[in-house]
């Protein structure tokens, strides 16, 4: 029974170092963008976009694992049972996968560029890429200066869903730009709970995150904020009439908003408690993202 239960927190211990949900800050951009060049054209493209989605997925995987590594040389890891380094001993097999995964990636993209004979979505990419990198990579470690959040929402916001949009229609979309802040917010909020249970290790490492800036009482009450304005501009882009209707869907997540915020409102100062409010974000995100693009879909 012992080995079992052993063997049975390691593959956890596996799971959550994997981080399989994350893996949605991939699908969703892409498939946003996609659905509304398809609203937009009554066209698309399925080599292009399963070809996209499969670089997308494989460049986030690359973001995970070298955000291990560059986490394990601060030391803010060092408690983080579920680090990839950790869990390994072996910092440069992780590094050598994560570039791994990176050139494939960046292959795909460069496969579309190249089909296109235009070199603007792996521009675009190479760009997401770069800000990616200045999240935690050295000598940037922008997220240690609490400016994560602002990355995130630029990278997997206006950035991505221009490039999935342009990859599609080789051209640009105001509507395109609207839903890229909407997907960007929600992305963000995912970074911004995972703040929350480590407040004591980012401060012992020296980062400066939004939460240690604000505490967790005042960053319980702007998630509130945050969750309302993915409502609120849904409804607004639809009364001006950039928005489908049907895109008013994505209400059916509203639920997961109001379960994260009172979540986070209850355990905010409790890290045991509050820890698993990334994976309520996590869900929040993706349902929100699937119903937006169906509503363009439709």
């Amino acid at each position: 029974m012992t080995t079992k239960l052993i063997e049975r927190s390691n593959s956890k211990l596996w799971l959550a170092a994997i981080k399989p949900p994350m893996y949605s800050v991939a699908v969703i951009p892409i498939s946003v963008g996609t659905a509304i060049a398809f609203a937009e054209t009554q066209t698309i493209n399925s080599s292009i976009f399963s070809t996209f989605l499969m670089s997308a997925i494989l460049i986030i995987a690359w973001l995970n694992l070298s955000n291990d590594v560059f986490d394990s040389e601060t030391g803010i890891d060092k408690n983080k049972a579920h680090s990839l380094v950790n869990l390994t001993g072996n910092k440069a097999l992780i590094f050598g996968l994560a570039n791994l995964f990176l050139a494939v990636g960046v292959s795909g993209i460069c496969a579309i560029s190249w089909w296109q004979k235009d070199p603007t979505v792996i521009l675009l990419v190479v760009l997401c890429c770069a800000l990616g990198y200045t999240y935690q990579g050295p000598p940037f470690r922008l997220g240690y200066q609490g400016l994560g959040e602002i990355i995130c929402f630029f990278t997997f916001g206006p950035l991505a869903l221009a490039a999935a949009y342009y990859s599609q229609t080789q051209t640009w979309s105001a509507t395109n730009l609207a839903a890229s802040a909407i997907v960007g917010i929600t992305t963000s909020i995912i970074l911004f709970c995972s703040h929350f249970h480590q407040v004591a290790d980012d401060l012992a490492a020296g980062k400066k995150s939004p939460i240690v800036r604000l505490g967790t009482k005042k960053g319980a009450q702007l998630l509130q904020w945050l969750c309302g304005s993915i409502y609120v501009l849904t409804v607004l882009f639809v009364a001006l009439g950039m928005f489908p209707i049907w895109t008013l869907l994505i209400f059916g997540s509203l639920p997961f908003a109001i379960d994260l915020c009172h979540h986070v409102t209850d355990y905010h100062d409790q890290p045991a408690k509050v820890s698993n409010s990334k994976f309520i974000a996590v869900t929040l995100h993706f349902s929100s993202g699937l119903l937006l693009a169906l509503g363009f879909a439709l």
